[in-house]
């Protein structure tokens, strides 16, 4: 064009700001001020929205100035626009600031400033604005309504997502596919799978993949993790074609569950869809292979990540740590570090788990006191937590107290939790009965706390005091947690608990635990009679032992799976000293690899040996 005008300038921006060519929109707008034209408040605004898109806030303020120095930087458009970049840039602040001066706020500007409060995790202030949109009376539009929902699936405020709901059906948004989802993902969020299901349910012409993932991710939080799987099955029937964030939700909950034979067939449908290159689902592989005690599966789905995130480094060193290796943790996090990834709080999580598991205390320590000074992370609750369980295990328990006393806060429960379980175990009572008082404290229903210390008082068979604490439990109406064990084989899995006689095949299980007793005995194993907290004679004690939950599903096991697969049994409390004992002689006497995952690690039993080392 031999002459060009505001009109052509102002074309060109707005085209190359909404065909995402947004730093050739920012030099056409430098050239239109060069040639000497006066920006209007669009040529502003497609300026603006491409700083936001760029994340370019020193830019921004400059477009800020000279909106201002033109007088229009408060106008509708342009001060709607540099709220949403302001809030995009995280500078909530400045987004407020320009929010305020506006004289006149549509919906635009509102739904860009609860939206900045979402992206930065002001959830409470969003929903805030939401209430002061309505009570100025603005129009509300889908998108408000998304952001709102949000919000309110973020901090699973149930109730003020019920009053929006409200508002979706009155304004007549309920068949909108985006409202929809916000809707099904706040309930899911929430925990109130009913109403997701009903919301989900309404037209099912307005479903789609995240439709589905915000239900699939509902029911796998909620730890329901069949309907999840049918779920996604209908997805597939439906011919929607799942996304990363499906797959991720389906294979975490496969990996909590240990539900290794559905995670291969995920893995399997994943790689056949090339999702298996996806930083979110190749970590959660790991973590999956991981967490279902395949250590080695779990290393070689690391290995075929081309180029390893953060997220996929913190994984193994979780596994590593999950399996009580601390040295091989220690040695990917050195590795880690070394490839220029930087460790996080999740990280040290594992580090310190994986060192306390396996009785590396000088290492541990050494971890703690550099997080802030060699990494910049400021330890946390949890890594305090993970100290004080560090020292408790290794019996110093002086140690652990003096540390607590030095901690910038109280213990959470783990903390507590953690030291009252070294108490029990290294028969500190009176330190134990400090542990169990905070404990209670924190969580008048955990009935751990009191259990382990009746346990401490039985070891040392005080039998008033055992009697004392198993009365206060009764009369505060806080009941023991009951221990089940359960095996996976086939595509059903199997529950067991203690002196359980309810198994279709129970014959044949009691059968074989008579025989393994024999076996075991034959071979050296004496019953630690001293497990049992309860004052009876030994002979009863021997037989409560030998109905275990983990030695019902072991039995189980034996006589259901063929040789050369990996028995995994999966148990809800912390493994009891005897049958540890038993199996580590039974996978001698049967020649069976044995893996047992209790409620805090892996044990791998290989011929008469367990990985743990008799430490855990």
């Amino acid at each position: 064009m031999p002459q060009r005008n505001l009109v052509s300038w102002t074309a060109m921006i707005s085209g190359l700001s909404q065909n995402s060519k947004f730093s050739e929109a920012i030099r056409t707008f430098c050239g239109m001020r060069i040639c000497g034209e006066v920006p209007t408040q669009f040529a502003f605004s497609s300026a603006i929205r491409a700083c936001a898109s760029l994340g370019s806030i020193e830019m921004g303020k400059q477009m800020h100035c000279l909106a201002l120095k033109f007088g229009i930087g408060s106008e509708l458009f342009v001060g709607s626009n540099l709220e949403d970049m302001y809030s995009k840039c995280g500078a909530m602040f400045d987004a407020c600031k320009v929010f305020e001066e506006m004289p006149c706020k549509d919906e635009v500007s509102w739904t860009a400033m609860i939206d900045g409060y979402s992206k930065i995790g002001e959830f409470e202030e969003a929903l805030l604005a939401f209430k002061k949109m309505i009570d100025e009376e603005v129009t509300i539009d889908q998108h408000v309504l998304c952001s709102t929902l949000g919000a309110c699936g973020a901090l699973k405020a149930c109730k003020f997502g019920r009053s929006v709901h409200s508002s979706v059906v009155k304004l007549g948004f309920e068949s909108d596919i985006f409202v929809g989802n916000a809707l099904t993902d706040m309930y899911s969020k929430a925990g109130d799978m009913e109403s997701a299901s009903n919301v989900f349910g309404i037209d099912s012409e307005c479903r789609n993949v995240v439709s589905y993932t915000c239900l699939i991710d509902g029911y796998v939080e909620t730890e329901q993790i069949e309907k999840g799987l049918s779920v996604f099955v209908e997805l597939r029937r439906q011919g929607i074609e799942p996304n990363e964030f499906t797959f991720s939700s389906l294979i975490k909950a496969c990996a909590n569950q240990a539900a290794l034979e559905q995670g291969t067939q995920l893995h399997a449908q994943v790689m056949k869809i090339n999702f298996d290159e996806d930083p979110f689902v190749s970590s959660i592989l790991v973590d999956m292979y991981g967490k279902c005690g395949l250590l080695e599966q779990a290393i070689q789905a690391f290995d075929e990540i081309g180029d390893p995130t953060e997220i996929a480094w913190n994984s193994l060193v979780s596994v590593f740590g999950q399996h009580g290796l601390g040295k091989d943790a220690i040695k990917i996090f050195e590795r880690m570090v070394d490839r220029g990834v930087k460790p996080n709080a999740i990280t040290f999580i594992s580090l310190l788990t994986g060192c306390s598991h396996a009785g590396l205390v000088e290492e541990g320590l050494d971890y703690f006191y550099s997080m802030d000074k060699t990494y910049g992370v400021v330890p946390g609750e949890e890594h305090y937590s993970c100290v004080i369980d560090l020292l408790g295990r290794a019996g110093r328990l002086k140690e652990a107290k003096e540390f607590i006393n030095r901690m910038p806060f109280e213990p959470n429960a783990f903390g507590w939790c953690s030291f009252l379980g070294a108490c029990r175990i290294h028969g500190d009572k009176e330190m134990g009965k400090l542990a169990a008082e905070k404990l209670v404290k924190l969580e008048p229903k955990n009935s751990g706390a009191l259990v382990l210390l009746s346990n401490i008082y039985a070891n040392e068979r005080q039998w008033e005091d055992v009697r004392s604490v198993r009365m206060r439990m009764r009369d505060g109406n806080v009941k023991k947690l009951p221990g089940y064990s359960w095996v996976d084989v086939g595509y059903k899995t199997h529950v067991f608990g203690a002196e359980d006689w309810s198994h279709p095949r129970k014959s044949a299980i009691y059968e074989k635990l008579d025989t393994l007793l024999d076996q075991i005995k034959a071979a050296g194993y004496v019953p630690r009679t001293d497990s049992v907290p309860l004052d009876m004679d030994d002979s009863m004690k021997e037989k409560l032992l030998h109905r275990h939950s983990e030695r019902i599903a072991v039995a189980f096991a034996l006589i259901s799976m063929p040789i050369g697969k990996p028995i995994i049994v999966k148990k809800n409390l912390r493994v009891c000293v005897d049958c540890h004992s038993a199996i580590k002689f039974i996978s001698k006497v049967t020649g069976r690899k044995i893996i047992v995952r209790d409620n805090s690690r892996f044990h791998h039993f290989t011929d008469g040996s367990c990985s743990c080392g008799d430490y855990w």
